[in-house]
C-alpha cells in the first residue's frame, strides 16, 4: 500500500535525509522484499542517494549550482527560479531502493535524500513497494 510523507525544508537549498522515514514505511509493509520507490511530487526538488558526512550536503549543493551557466531564462512566471527546475530535472523526482527482510539494502554510507532547490517548503513524497 502506498503512503505519503511530508518533508519540511528550512533553506533555499537543502539536503534532507529521509532514509529513516522510508525504513519506517517498509517495516509496516506485508512484503518482506522487493523495491521501494520514493517519488517527489514537485518540480523544484529531487530525490537521490548521498553520503552525508559533515559538509558533503553543502558540497553537493554548491557543485550542482555551478553546473548551470549564467544565461537568460524564459520561465514565464519567475525566470529567477528556472535553475531550480533544471537542477531538479537533472537529478530526477524518484529513487528506487531494494529491500530484504523489510530493511533497505543501502551501502554503508548511502542515505536516501530529498534535494531542495526552492525552499523553504513543505514537500510531498509518495512511497510504494514493488
Amino acid at each position: 500500500m502506498a503512503q505519503t510523507i511530508t518533508v519540511e525544508t528550512r533553506d533555499k537549498d537543502a539536503v534532507v535525509d529521509i532514509t529513516d522515514e522510508v525504513a519506517h514505511y517498509l517495516r509496516g509493509q506485508e512484503r518482506d522484499e522487493g523495491v521501494c520507490l520514493a517519488f517527489a511530487a514537485h518540480t523544484t526538488c529531487a530525490l537521490t542517494t548521498a553520503d552525508l558526512d559533515p559538509g558533503t550536503d553543502r558540497d553537493l549543493l554548491e557543485a550542482l549550482r555551478h553546473l548551470l551557466p549564467p544565461m537568460r531564462y524564459r520561465h514565464p512566471h519567475d525566470p529567477a527560479h528556472t535553475p531550480d527546475h533544471i537542477l531538479a530535472s537533472l537529478i530526477g523526482p524518484s529513487v528506487a531502493a531494494p529491500f530484504q527482510g523489510k530493511r533497505l539494502l543501502l551501502g554503508t554510507w548511502q542515505r536516501i535524500v530529498l534535494v531542495e532547490f526552492d525552499g523553504p517548503r513543505q514537500r510531498t513524497v509518495h512511497l510504494a513497494v514493488m
